[in-house]
This record gives C-alpha cells, structure tokens and sequence, in this order.
C-alpha cells in the first residue's frame, strides 16, 4: 500500500493531532507500506518524516480564502503539483485534518485514487469548499465514538465512520525508575503532592478550571504545586498571511493574572513546551485534562495512564469512553473548579492509600489502547479501501 499522508505543520509544538499522525506514519512504514507526506509548513517532525517517507513534499495550500486575491494565488500551485505528482500503484490518500478536504477531493478526483479522512477534531469552521471536499472522502475514521457522533449530527451517514481510538507506546511511556529522582527535576524535595497538565495552551483546554481547583486545595491547607506545560495556540491571520501567537499570548497572560488574583502564583508555574513530557509525567501525583469542549481523544490520557499516573479529566466528549470502569471515578464537570478540587483531593494521596493504582493505570491502556491496537486499527481500514 502506498500512502499520500496530508499535514499541515510537522511539529510537535501544536498538540496531539500533529504527533499522531507521525506515530501512525511511522507504524504503517514499520510493517512495509510506503508514505509519501504532503505538508505545509516545516516543523521539528520533518526530519523524523523524512527517516522512513519515500518523499516529503512541501506545498503551499490545501484551500483558499475567496476574499483574498493573496491566498487564491497561493492555492494555484498547489492544483498543478496534483497534475505532476508521482502515483504508484494501490495508492490512497490519508488526510489528516478535514480542513484539507478540497485539496484531498480534487487528487482523489483527478488521480482516481480512494480518500481517507481522518477525525481527529469534531465539525468545525466548515465552509462551503470544505464540506464540498468532504462528499467524495471513501471512508472516514475517527478517533472516538464521541467524535463520530459529532459527525453523524452533522449529516455524515453512521456507516460512512468507522471508529479507532488512540493509543499510547508503552515502551516510550513507562513509570519512573526512581520517582524521588524524578521529582527532583521538578525542584520538589519534599511531600509537596505534583499536579500537571501537559497540552496546548487554549481557552478551549480550560486551565482556569485548574487554577481555580489549586487555589480551592490550598485554601483547604493541601501542600500542591500545579505545573503548567504547554506553548500557547497559534492561530492563522489572513489580514496577516502567517500565523499569528498575539491571543494564545494574550489568554496565557490573563492565566498568569489569575494566579495572582487567586493567590496561588507560588503554587501555580508555567513551564513552556516539553519537546519530551515523559519527565513531568513521571514527577507527577496526578495528571488533570480540564477541557470545555468536547476532546475527540487526548492521547495524554493515554500517556499519563503509562506512565503510571492517574488521569482526572473533564466529562466531556471523548474522555468518558476512554475513562471507563474504575477510572470513570476520576471524572468531573466541565468548568466546575469545586468537582476538580473535590476530585483531586480523593486522589492526590494514591500512593499512601491504594499504591496498586499505578500498576492498574498501565494495565488498563496495555489491555485496551496499546500503539499495536492503533496501527492494526488505522492499517485494517485502509487495506479494505485498496483491495476494494
């Protein structure tokens, strides 16, 4: 099988939807099947990319903006490099967004080849192109039931999604060998119980909801310090032509103010991107997802679940069907900081009361969300596309 993979920015800087392709990339290439990569815009990924890709092509558009002269030009070349592309024998497009459907409609249109695409977001900023794009896809796979919901409201018939959840390398994402050790990266020494969160940094991700939960715990006398990972949301500026950081800045400042005026800027650090988070997952006592919208399927459930760390997260989109059984206790309301605070006060202690807990963590992602369980998912259903 020959893959043409759809991106947009191969980076790891922008959140799981960017590392989840790579890891689907690099499973599919592992068991013999070829990648060509399409992207946008370089990032700290294409080197990866480029280690097991056939090709790696960059292009300069997957849609335009009709009130743009600037952006419609842009999209221009990028229809002729669809005429000049290379298709070998039992191809297929695998888009990674549906944002690229137009682009992945006309090369599946003009090259005759099946088109895949991919949910990893529920519909969203839907504009007449894409949804033009989004008729001729052959099959869709999402990233959870929550997810093929969303898309089944929007109007695509339930048998057109098949369903595919994320899932986690075991063997990259383990528990600390020395958890003393590991907290101690942190400047930690003492009793002082880890709180982190690991994600873009995005009104969406609901951080105030964590912030406020830290202020309520240390009001109660609980010794917590909240650690904040992540680089704020970039989002594209036509006005502008390139993304621009000016909101994800502006919201990350208003996070800062909020420590102050909660009084918990001491307890509460912003740490930046972690090009490599498996340290502060290890540190930590627990890992908290405290989004507002509906979360298609964190692949930080999964990683902090690994690493031996319970995960407490919103009751929101995907997360309870991944969250299910004993671990459906550490679910709370979106945007109640009293139910986070509540629910990080049962668990914060684990280790002293139920020590076990961490071995359940990672037995629960090995028997039911291990990286093999993906690419046999993800492989399945595009093998049944190209020998149809």
């Amino acid at each position: 099988m020959n893959l043409i993979v759809l991106e947009n920015h191969v980076t790891s800087q922008r959140g799981g939807q960017e590392t989840n392709l790579l890891t689907i990339c690099r499973g599919l290439s592992q068991r013999g099947h070829r990648i060509t990569l399409l992207y946008l815009k370089p990032g700290d990924l294409l080197a990866e990319y480029q280690s097991f890709c056939d090709r790696t092509i960059q292009i300069s558009a997957y849609g335009f903006d009709w009130r743009s002269l600037s952006s419609t030009m842009r999209f221009l070349p990028s229809l002729m490099q669809i005429g000049r592309l290379s298709i070998e024998p039992n191809s297929l497009i695998f888009c990674n967004d549906y944002h690229f459907s137009l682009f992945a409609s006309a090369l599946s249109f003009f090259r005759q080849i099946p088109y895949v695409c991919y949910l990893q977001l529920p519909p969203l900023q839907l504009n007449r192109q894409r949804k033009f794009g989004l008729r001729n896809v052959d099959r869709f796979i999402s990233v959870s039931n929550q997810t093929k919901q969303d898309w089944i409201k929007f109007g695509i018939e339930r048998d057109r999604i098949r369903v595919v959840h994320n899932g986690v390398n075991l063997e990259k994402f383990k528990p600390a060998e020395d958890p003393i050790q590991a907290r101690q990266h942190w400047s930690i020494f003492d009793d002082t119980k880890i709180i982190s969160y690991i994600g873009r940094i995005d009104r969406e991700k609901g951080l105030e909801t964590l912030i406020k939960a830290t202020a309520i715990l240390i009001k109660k006398g609980r010794r917590i310090k909240t650690l904040i990972a992540g680089k704020p949301v970039t989002h594209y500026s036509f006005s502008k032509g390139r993304e621009c950081e000016d909101q994800g800045m502006k919201y990350l400042r208003s996070l800062i103010q909020l420590t102050d005026s909660e009084g918990v800027s001491d307890q509460v650090e912003f740490v930046g991107h972690l090009a490599n988070p498996i340290s502060l997952y290890q540190a930590s006592d627990v890992n908290v997802l405290p989004s507002i919208w509906s979360e298609p399927c964190s692949l930080g459930l999964f990683e902090s679940l690994a690493c031996g760390v319970p995960k407490i997260a919103s009751r929101m989109g995907g997360n309870p069907e991944i969250l299910a059984g004993e671990f459906a206790d550490y679910l709370f309301e979106p945007g109640d900081a009293e139910d986070l605070a509540e629910c990080l006060d049962r668990v914060l202690d684990w280790r002293e009361k139920d020590p076990t807990l961490g071995i359940r963590c990672r037995q629960y992602v090995s028997d039911h969300f291990s990286y093999e369980k993906l690419i046999d998912g993800i492989e399945k259903n595009l093998l049944e596309l190209v020998i149809s």
